[in-house]
Formats: C-alpha cells, structure tokens, sequence
C-alpha cells in the first residue's frame, strides 16, 4: 500500500475515534450473537435485554457481500425508517473502517472502493452501501407476524446478516434510540 493511502487511513481514523467519542451516548446497544441477545445501556446500567436472530452465515464477521454473516465491531445508528419488509429498520454505518482495512488488506475490495469508504468517514458522510464488502446492515424486525415466523426467529439465526427482534421488542427499543447510538456487536 502506497504512503499516500497510509496516511490518509490513519488520518481518518483518528477522525472516526473522536467522531464515535462525540456522538450520541446516552444509550449504548451491545449484541451478543452467540447469546442471541441485545443488550440496552445507559451508562454501566443494563436498562432491557431483548432475545435476537443473526445472519445465517454462522459464526465469525461479515467480510464480503452474500456472506450472511452479522458483522463483529463498533458501529453507530445512522437511519431509522418504517419498513414494509421488517416493520422498522434501523440502519448501522456498515462498513466501517476497520472492515475496509481489511476488505483491502485481504483484496475484496480494491484502493479506489477503500478510499470512497475512508473520505466518507472523514466527511462525516454514510459509508458506501455498493462495494463488495456489502451494506444494508440493520437491526430490523420480523414484519408480518405469523406463529412460523415467531418460531423461526425464536430458534434461528435467519437474516442475510442484521440483527433481528421481534415487532413488539423493535418498537420498545426505538424509544431509547436515536441516529448516533452506539452498537457494539460481538460473537
């Protein structure tokens, strides 16, 4: 990698640090897949625990686009819009930046797609949805409610790699929630 590039993903890192430091954080959303659970924050005080599905991918992140896994790190809230699909779909910066490092490092994605994603980040912008590192990363619900889909989420990791709550648990979570809330996923 040249120093050109070097430079300008530690540059934008540090950026991305302090811009995760000065966003929303009066709650905080910690996932834990091999749990199957979302754990709501404030502070260092647990304030609800919901049961969850993730992607069906299995274990470990999300690395390309297809892959069905539910991404491992630190994100943040970035859209929160009804959806027809999944009742509500609450979108996460994915990718962040260290998925582009090593989206790069591992050549899914090349020098051009890694730059879009880095000066989106330093521009404070939404990172690129169309490389090949994927996008459209969320916590969403289940949509139509039928007793098959209670089931299926109740024991399945099922989703193309979101996280996924039941409709009521979704709508008692948006009311704790803003853009900039922080989630932290882990395996």
């Amino acid at each position: 990698m040249n120093k050109k590039l070097i430079t300008l993903s530690l540059s934008i890192f540090i950026g991305f640090i302090s811009l995760t430091a000065n966003a929303s954080d009066e709650y905080t959303i910690i996932v834990k897949k091999n749990d199957k659970e979302l754990i709501l924050k404030k502070s260092n005080t647990i304030v609800k625990k919901y049961h969850i599905a993730t992607g069906k991918g299995g274990k470990g992140t999300k690395r390309k686009r297809g892959d069905s896994k539910t991404p491992i790190g630190v994100y943040r809230i970035s859209n929160l819009k009804k959806s027809n699909r999944f009742h509500y779909f609450i979108q996460l910066n994915y990718p962040n930046l260290i998925d582009a490092w090593y989206g790069f490092k591992n050549e899914i994605i090349d020098g051009l797609d890694f730059k879009r994603i880095a000066l989106a980040y330093k521009k404070r912008e939404f990172p690129p949805q169309d490389t090949k590192l994927g996008g459209q990363i969320g916590i969403h619900g289940i949509g139509k409610i039928t007793k098959q889909k209670l089931a299926i989420h109740q024991d399945l990791n099922w989703t193309d790699g979101c996280i996924a709550l039941t409709n009521h648990d979704i709508n008692d979570l948006m009311k704790y929630i803003d853009i900039g809330t922080m989630v932290v996923i882990k395996e």
